[in-house]
């Protein structure tokens, strides 16, 4: 972890309620794709942990979207702007464990970090594949950027408007059954639907909610098969075979 101020260079919708902010400044905390990064927003007390999309040496890119008071806040961010960011927060992804042909599935917010994980695959050798879930065409956002990366994009939306009529579990099966390893974030409930149809191994990045956000404060513990662990130093990331899920 690495508290640092970081110097915005963009602040743009993607579609009505969804962002990308690029942020100037010192990335060398962060080190793998998966990871995150805690705001400071001026009036608000907690900070906001946003999901790294993208980074390089000297660039960072997040993917927010609008769904409370404080990302509403964000966007009225304006380029030239000093950020206090905390960076390099929590375990990301291992790539070691994908084998040749690895599946990324993501729902809405649960994408961004799925697109600095392609990146690293794709500079890997792999041949990878990707099932996206929107609510309709107009929420449709990084479908264009990782087709340009090379990523086999399938796509599923509630009411048919872009790609299959359906749930994300339905552009998984569009995606067939040939994937060696599976790589997921999103929103609890999809994450369940994502674990019942996962035919391999894989690693499920969780969203919750955050105190802290870097494990002081406990409040974003939860149960694994091999105790308790912190979503936001031990996760958000937590391999497939640890999962317990608790009662819906």
């Amino acid at each position: 972890m690495k508290e640092t101020t970081l110097t915005i260079l963009e602040n743009t919708p993607l579609t009505h309620d969804t962002y990308r902010l690029r942020l100037a400044g010192d990335t060398s905390a962060i080190t793998a794709p998966g990871q995150f990064v805690n705001l400071k927003l001026a009036g608000f007390f907690l900070r906001r942990p946003i999901s790294v999309c993208d980074w390089t040496e000297g660039e960072l890119t997040l993917i927010y979207k609008v769904l409370g008071r404080g990302t509403a806040a964000m966007t009225a961010f304006a380029p030239g702007a000093a950020l206090s960011v905390l960076t390099g927060l929590g375990n990301g992804y291992d790539t070691s464990c994908s084998g040749e042909r690895p599946l990324l599935v993501g729902g809405g917010v649960g994408i961004p970090p799925l697109y600095g994980l392609a990146r690293r695959l794709r500079a890997e050798g792999k041949a990878v594949s990707a099932a996206l879930g929107f609510h309709s065409a107009a929420d449709v956002f990084l479908a264009d950027e990782l087709r340009a990366l090379g990523v086999n994009v399938h796509i599923a939306t509630d009411d048919g408007s872009a790609g299959l009529r359906g749930l994300v579990t339905d552009a998984m099966d569009a995606a067939g059954d040939g994937y060696t390893y599976l790589y997921t974030c999103g929103p609890e409930p999809m994450l369940r639907a994502v674990y019942d149809r996962c035919r391999t191994d894989g690693q499920f990045s969780f969203e919750e909610r955050m105190g802290c956000g870097f494990g002081a404060c406990m409040g974003c513990t939860c149960r694994t098969k091999y105790g308790h662990k912190r979503i936001c130093k031990d996760g958000p990331v937590l391999e497939r075979k640890e999962i317990l899920w608790t009662q819906a």
